[in-house]
């Protein structure tokens, strides 16, 4: 089949929830990482035959907020969009969507990429609330309006909290921090180990403040705003171990070792890419970032979310053909250091190689070529739109690096991994 070329790609900053995108949906954020990334690789917007976006708390508002980003954006609105979500891997799911199109032959050019305002993400009412409220609605005259208004009691306005909801497995009943704990327990990882990976995701992120620049277009996030954000404001200069040691553990209070310091920060932001066929990139006289070699997703325990990369690292590269030792450069989401750590330390091992039938597609990785730049530990983890980050991240590094093979990898919540070969 015809190489799926990705030609181009740009991000917003990530902020912090409730920080400087405070006021930014997630369509305008998609909007206007989409719109950059169209101004900078000059591409007439009536050659992108699709938009495809991938958004997990998708706003009541921007329903199928993938046509709302390409009409934000000045794409024709005769171009057809369609919204993905897969988790954490929304924004793989874009990438993948749009080469399964393309191979298809159902298009040859797509605009894709991921947004989410995690910030944004809604309190609910609770059931028995919104049943007083429907009642209200219905009621005809004062006296059966007043009637149904007595029914409200305080309880009915405790919020059921979306993120809350969002974050936490609807099967297992456990939030993505205690699916943690169970691999930190399982490998028997120490908060120290997970402490120093936190502390290196911060010092990598801190030192690449530069070369991050590179994929990032500034955003003044308002008019209250003097300057633009040009940075991930989630990187902090002068983390140490001393200072993550103090964190307590988040959810697991008595025996956990799973703090706000060694996960992920809950952050704001988009990315966008180009994916064409490989003709239509030469027709086009556009010249790759890279090509996808491969991909492939796995189910794990809901339990076990986090160790999903290593189920899914293995099929990947069995379907390219490769071995992890081919990998110049390695990008695995760091939902949770203990998380990263675990997968790391099943790769290298031989039983677990045995147990699922992975002899031969497993092996170390070397941390010096693992998150070169930081991780989302430090940069943040806007969950639809992380998995486009890191392919961005990853291919501009190949090219920086003169390298020619780099592979991403993700955990999913609900218990699944995602993983992508990516070439030069």
């Amino acid at each position: 089949m015809e190489r799926i070329a990705i030609v181009d790609g740009i991000r917003t900053p990530f902020c912090k929830v409730g920080t400087a995108f405070n006021d930014l949906s997630a369509q305008e954020l998609g909007r206007i990482a989409a719109r950059e990334l169209i101004e900078r690789s000059g591409l007439d917007v009536k050659n992108i035959d699709e938009v495809i976006f991938g958004c997990v708390g998708q706003p009541a508002n921007a329903a199928n907020i993938s046509r709302v980003i390409g009409l934000l954006a000045g794409v024709p609105k005769t171009t057809p969009a369609f919204t993905v979500h897969r988790n954490c891997a929304s924004g793989i799911e874009a990438v993948v969507s749009a080469a399964i199109k393309i191979q298809a032959g159902q298009g040859r050019c797509m605009l894709v990429g991921g947004t989410e305002s995690m910030t944004s993400i809604p309190f609910l009412f609770n059931k028995s609330a919104q049943e007083i409220f429907l009642e209200l609605s219905r009621a005809k005259t004062l006296p059966a309006r007043l009637q149904a208004l007595l029914k409200f009691r305080l309880r009915h306005f405790v919020p059921r909290i979306g993120l809350q909801l969002g974050l936490t497995d609807p099967v297992c009943g456990l939030n993505m921090g205690q699916t943690a704990e169970v691999l930190v327990k399982e490998f028997g990882i120490t908060r120290k180990e997970q402490d120093e990976f936190a502390l290196i995701s911060h010092q990598r992120a801190i030192a690449s403040r530069a070369i991050l620049r590179e994929e990032i277009v500034p955003v003044i996030p308002g008019p209250k705003y003097k300057e633009a954000v040009l940075d991930d404001n989630g990187p902090r200069e002068g983390q140490s171990l001393e200072a993550l040691a103090k964190l307590k553990p988040f959810f697991e209070k008595v025996t956990g070792t799973v703090t706000a310091g060694n996960s992920s920060q809950i952050t704001d932001g988009a990315a966008a890419l180009l994916v064409m066929s490989e003709s239509r990139a030469k027709e086009l006289g556009a010249k790759p970032l890279g090509f996808l070699r491969a991909f492939a997703y796995a189910g794990v325990e809901p339990a076990r979310m986090g160790i999903g990369p290593a189920h899914v690292i293995p099929r990947v590269l069995k379907k390219a053909g490769l071995k992890l030792a081919h990998m110049q450069a390695v990008e695995i989401n760091e939902a949770f250091a203990g998380q990263v750590i675990a997968c790391l330390k099943a790769l290298d091992s031989d039983q677990f190689a045995r147990e699922y039938g992975f002899e031969g597609f497993t092996g170390p990785i070397d941390r010096t070529k693992l998150n070169i730049h930081g991780g989302a530990i430090a940069l943040g983890h806007p969950v639809g739109a992380t998995g486009t980050r890191l392919i961005l991240t990853m291919l501009k590094t190949l090219n920086r690096s003169n390298l020619n093979l780099g592979l991403v990898s993700l955990c999913v919540g609900g218990g699944q991994g995602a993983a992508v070969i990516l070439e030069r």
